[in-house]
């Protein structure tokens, strides 16, 4: 009976498979900021911190963010295939504070066809291969 219980709230607890990209739920998230230096440019963009939307959509975060949580990934994946992977330890402030931006704006305008309708801003590495342009979906990977 007791393992039954358990098990019941594991099921309750489960993370979900991806985390929302849509522009109603970007729209409740706190705006926020970045610059993108890619390929020799500079642009200052506009968005949502991948952590607000991760917090948003239910996962752990600050104290709560420990044990097999600690293994939890987000895989983003854009259109082309391309893909690229944050730890929720890295990106959380009370353990790595790694800021990742989903942008959906750069230079006061929406982003184009080919760099939209999302992309993520990953200020201070020094080579802006995480910065993924076209995300098509952020899916969560808890790893065993």
């Amino acid at each position: 009976m007791i393992a039954a219980a358990l098990a019941l709230l594991a099921a309750s607890a489960a993370l979900p498979t991806s985390l929302p990209v849509d522009a109603a739920t970007l729209a409740k998230l706190p705006a926020a900021s970045a610059t993108l230096t890619a390929h020799g440019q500079t642009h200052a963009c506009t968005g949502v911190w991948l952590t607000d939307l991760a917090v948003a959509a239910g996962l752990p975060a600050g104290e709560a963010l420990r044990g097999p949580a600690l293994t939890t990934i987000i895989v983003a994946e854009a259109a082309d295939g391309y893909r690229v992977a944050f730890s929720l330890a890295e990106l959380d402030p009370k353990l790595g504070n790694h800021k990742v931006l989903v942008a959906n704006a750069c230079d006061g305008k929406a982003l184009s066809a080919a760099d939209g309708p999302l992309r993520l801003v990953v200020p201070g590495e020094v080579r802006a291969a995480r910065s993924v342009r076209q995300i098509r979906a952020l899916r969560l990977v808890a790893l065993p």
